[in-house]
């Protein structure tokens, strides 16, 4: 979705690799923080970065890039549930990979949970911004939970999708071709 950038040279798991931004030799040390203006979370590049990371297995880095809208939103309670939401399902993508199966159903648990809230408001906004409803994204949060934790054995470092679905936002309106 955004051709410019590139991803990390690894997806972070607690333990096996370097932290990211705290470690010297961490994919993302020193650079500087993400800010995102209130307001502009859902339209961003932020966002979208977020969701290439999500979507290809990045789920740390996914967490990270949303995180920063977490804290831009704060004008607006459904779009602070919904970033949270957002961290708690990426939460979830690290600890299926670890293979942490009590951590997984706490953390898709709760995101489920949070989707189904804020699904029960006019959500237009966040169904556009992801491609598919509140309702679904919380049913695939729960499905997480009762999915075996089954992995290949990726190369060292590389990024393993572990959800059967992806994230695909409608194009924005300067994305889209004459």
């Amino acid at each position: 979705m955004l051709p410019d950038k590139s991803f990390p040279s690894y997806a972070y798991l607690p333990g096996k690799y370097p932290h990211p931004v705290r470690d010297p030799l961490g994919h993302s040390y020193r650079t500087d923080p993400v800010t995102v203006a209130v307001g502009e979370e859902l339209e961003s590049d932020v966002f979208r970065w977020g969701i290439d990371l999500f979507n290809h297995g990045y789920y740390w880095e996914a967490h990270e890039a949303w995180e920063a809208l977490w804290h831009a939103a704060k004008q607006s309670a459904q779009h602070r549930l919904f970033f949270k939401g957002l961290i708690l399902l990426a939460a979830a993508g690290v600890k299926i990979r670890e293979g942490k199966r009590g951590a997984v159903a706490r953390h898709a648990g709760r995101a489920a949970a949070l989707f189904r809230q804020i699904a029960r408001v006019p959500n237009g906004p966040f169904e556009t911004a992801l491609g598919t409803t509140l309702a679904a994204l919380a049913e695939h949060a729960e499905a997480a939970v009762a999915s075996p934790l089954v992995l290949r054995k990726p190369k060292p470092g590389q990024p393993e999708p572990v959800f059967d679905f992806i994230l695909a936002p409608n194009p924005r309106a300067s994305d889209r071709q004459p």
